[in-house]
């Protein structure tokens, strides 16, 4: 295959190089990566399929939840597939449009399932904080409302990004040294004025995540003052246990997005594997940790799913 179109000044295709410097441990790398994968997709189907099914969870929490859910399926599905091709079948190249739309579906789903995450504080904030007016604030429309919502801003923010990089000519080398298509990764290899794009880059992750996380502990404030205001301590933890799942979310989602942050900041010295690895491991621990969380801490969710285990015997 040419490496360049005579019509067009990208590239026809790019390398993807997996873990620059850890190429002789693809194949035992690929063993936790393709596990994350197996347990994401099971659990998350498994939540989807519970909560479509059974009337009983047709509530605000387990909507938004089946969205989470829906959301960690397309975002480990985009990226996990192909990483474990070039892990074990040396399956490198990726096709210049194929790139972008997996950037694309990468970067919004993100997005989303950060407002996710921001929608659920808000289910449990209206749930602890105004418990008599939950079925009110949180009708179908406004669940309908927010999810579109969630849908149109990570599209809108991203949408511009693959026609952004599509006007630029690639002459450099066409190596990505990533295991997928980030959008600074494919900007390095860009020529000409690229300032605007890593200037919109880093903006739109820093006001999406400063924002949405800004709000999350907010709510989560007036959470813990109100779960504090109750009278008995058993109202409390029975009022704080109905958080814990979303907070375990919360943690598996932000905790490795600061710490890849922290990481390109302080150890801008260390070799380049160890941020892949960080960033890498952003993708796939949600998705994967999500429907654990969820099916032990939630006892509607344990109970159908032991159920139907119970049938099955």
């Amino acid at each position: 295959m040419s490496s360049y179109n005579l019509t067009s000044s990208h590239p026809s295709a790019f390398l993807l190089m997996g873990i620059p410097g850890l190429e002789h441990l693809h194949g035992w790398i690929s063993i936790p990566f393709c596990s994350a994968y197996t347990l994401a997709v099971l659990g998350n189907c498994t939540l989807l399929l519970i909560i479509f099914f059974d009337s009983a969870l047709h509530e605000p929490m387990y909507i938004f939840l089946a969205m989470l859910a829906g959301i960690d399926l397309v975002l480990s599905t985009s990226t996990l597939p192909k990483m474990l091709a070039i892990f074990w079948f040396k399956d490198k190249e990726i096709n210049f449009y194929a790139c972008l739309t997996q950037m694309f579906f990468l970067h919004s789903f993100s997005i989303m399932e950060s407002a996710m995450l921001l929608a659920m504080a808000f289910d449990r904030y209206v749930a602890i904080c105004k418990p008599l007016h939950y079925k009110t604030v949180l009708t179908g429309s406004l669940i309908i409302r927010i999810g579109m919502a969630a849908v149109i801003r990570a599209v809108t923010l991203m949408t511009p990004l693959p026609f952004l990089l599509r006007r630029f000519h690639y002459c450099r080398d066409r190596v990505i040294a990533h295991c997928y298509c980030e959008h600074m990764a494919v900007v390095r290899l860009a020529c000409g004025n690229t300032r605007f794009n890593n200037v919109y880059g880093i903006a739109v992750a820093v006001v999406i995540v400063v924002l949405d996380l800004l709000f999350v502990i907010l709510l989560y404030i007036f959470i813990l003052r109100a779960v504090l205001q109750l009278a008995s301590q058993e109202a409390r933890y029975k009022a704080f246990g109905t958080c814990v799942s979303h907070i375990g979310a919360i943690l598996s989602f932000y905790t490795p997005v600061v710490i890849s942050s922290v990481m390109h900041r302080v150890a801008r010295r260390s070799e380049p594997y160890v941020h892949i690895l960080f960033a890498t491991f952003y993708l796939f621990f949600p998705p994967m940790v999500n429907p654990i969380i969820y099916g032990v801490k939630t006892k509607q969710i344990r109970e159908r799913v032991i159920g139907l285990f119970l049938r099955k015997e």
